[in-house]
């Protein structure tokens, strides 16, 4: 049976296949689909699938985000949402809780923009600041910061790092979220990018801040010790609420351990906690090899939106 529809109608078109078969194939193989997820979206938290001209966008229903779905990247927040039903519901609670308060945000590898636009639609005076460094992954970030008519989202089409300049960056479109300084994924048919990379430090004196920096979100596999170590100053002066992706195996080829971020930061006054299931944050000191987060808050006693978090 062909794997397109458009095969199979061309099928049709030739004479190939009778006209009473290829109703029969075409409603078994890939209209039935559109019904089997009709019925499944009652699970999850998109609350329409839009088919138009070589798109499909989705909308949530949480937060009310339309997202264009990138058909290659297995991984992409929408797709995550349809085969899990949520999107990192633990970490979306807590930002959801700092969301209306916050003044500015900083979305450090921002991929197609997920957690940028949680935030706008929550908050639309907030500022955020959104970096991605690939090049086709920003396109997809800004056809989604426009298809959602935000205001007050600067993009920025470079990465943050401890040293500037322009570095090759790793990229594969089934996973666009692993992008990276190194070929995480060890692939031979990786693309190389060379994208450009700056330092916080250098950059806050360029960037529109509404009053105080009240949060970041860093993803940046691999590179997050760096991205700290390059915004020291900008850290201790707003002392934002920081969010971290550490893996352990995406550290290590990096040479360090993620508990040299947890380190650094300790040395500019914060500490570290996970998420739990019941959106409340837990202290944690080290990272072991009995760890399965991946995902750790630091917070400053003197960062502003302190008292709107919830802690053990």
């Amino acid at each position: 049976m062909s794997n397109k529809f458009s095969e199979l109608k061309a099928k049709y078109s030739a004479g190939s296949i009778q006209k009473s078969d290829f109703i029969l194939k075409a409603h078994q193989k890939f209209h039935s689909i559109l019904f089997d997820l009709a019925e499944e979206l009652a699970n999850t938290d998109i609350a329409s699938i839009e088919l138009t001209d070589n798109k499909v966008c989705m909308l949530t229903k949480l937060d009310g985000l339309r997202i264009v779905v990138d058909n290659a990247d297995q991984r992409t927040a929408p797709i995550e949402i349809l085969n899990f039903n949520a999107y990192e519901p633990e970490l979306a609670a807590v930002i959801r809780s700092l969301a209306p308060f916050m003044n500015t945000m900083l979305d450090i590898g921002a991929n197609i923009g997920w957690y940028s636009l949680l935030v706008q639609k929550i908050n639309p005076s907030a500022v955020i600041h959104a970096f991605e460094p690939i090049p086709v992954t920003f396109q997809r970030l800004k056809d989604n910061i426009d298809l959602n008519n935000t205001s007050n989202v600067y993009l920025h089409n470079y990465g943050l790092s401890s040293q500037t300049g322009t570095f090759p960056f790793y990229y594969y479109p089934e996973g666009t979220g692993n992008a990276s300084l190194q070929n995480l994924a060890n692939r031979d048919d990786s693309q190389v990018f060379e994208c450009a990379l700056k330092t916080l430090s250098n950059i806050q004196n360029e960037l529109v801040i509404n009053e105080t920096i009240d949060f970041i979100k860093c993803d940046v596999e691999g590179n997050e010790l760096f991205v700290i170590q390059g915004g020291g100053l900008l850290i201790d002066k707003h002392k934002p609420i920081i969010l971290l992706e550490l893996l352990r195996k995406w550290s290590a080829q990096f040479n360090y351990h993620p508990n040299d971020v947890i380190e650094l930061l300790r040395d500019h006054g914060y500490k570290a906690y996970v998420c739990t299931p019941d959106d409340k944050l837990r202290p944690t000191q080290l990272i072991t090899e009995e760890t399965i987060e991946t995902n750790f808050f630091f917070v400053h006693p003197e960062s502003r939106l302190v008292e709107k978090l919830t802690f053990y």
